[in-house]
């Protein structure tokens, strides 16, 4: 079965490098996960009004409040068949080395049929989703630009202002010559400009789907229906 990023860039899939195809081709039925360890050359954050939201963001690991050079991360990969009967695929990124506070991005994905793309949520809690504009560019890196976010929690519904969020565009590449995966991301607001950002490489192993399963810690604590 092809995964929810095959069925999303369709043709141009096989456009992406090798090493690409292989870690975003993995899905419920690919029987292995993909697990990342790196380093983050460098995390920035934009001027000191933008630390608040950064920390509230984090409350559902959403966003990360701290900014530095050279720090240690994982990022895990593990498909699943979600409660909704979604193949869903975890995004969730974990800072910090043994011993320090780490800080940790959680994200889901799932393709949605009937957006034709990628539905990511954001966070423990699925309470923000924005769909995914993906492009791959002539080396074979694959560009991923978020929409428009749109919040949901019991009765409510809506899509957030542009002016209090941002648009996050990631780029994801495979170095040859290194043999490594790499990073880069930032997120802008329309109005205020930089907000957070960071770029970095890791290398990845790929456990088989075989003997375990996608970590329940890594899985919302709750799962939202609407798109």
């Amino acid at each position: 079965m092809a995964s929810i990023f095959e069925k999303a860039l369709g043709q141009d899939f096989r456009r992406l490098h090798p090493m690409l195809q292989k870690r975003f081709g993995v899905d419920a039925e690919s029987n292995y996960a993909c697990v990342g360890d790196g380093v983050f050359s460098e995390v920035r954050r934009g001027a000191w009004w933008v630390i608040p939201f950064l920390y509230l963001g984090a409350y559902r690991n959403i966003l990360f409040p701290g900014q530095g050079r050279n720090i240690p991360f994982t990022i895990e990969n593990y498909p699943y068949v979600d409660g909704l009967g979604r193949p869903t695929v975890t995004f969730a990124r974990t800072l910090g080395a043994t011993g320090d506070k780490k800080r940790r991005f959680d994200a889901t994905m799932v393709y949605s049929r009937q957006r034709g793309a990628i539905i990511d949520y954001l966070g423990t809690h699925q309470h923000l989703a924005t769909e995914l504009a993906l492009e791959v560019l002539a080396d074979g890196t694959l560009h991923l630009q978020t929409t428009a976010l749109r919040f949901y929690e019991g009765p409510l519904a809506f899509t957030v202002p542009a002016i209090l969020t941002g648009t996050a565009d990631l780029y994801e590449s495979y170095d040859d010559s290194r043999g490594v995966f790499t990073m880069q991301m930032q997120v802008r607001n329309p109005v205020f400009g930089f907000l957070f950002g960071y770029r970095g490489e890791f290398t990845c192993r790929y456990p088989s789907m075989a003997d375990i399963q996608a970590p329940e810690a890594l899985k919302p604590v709750r799962e939202e229906i609407r798109e």
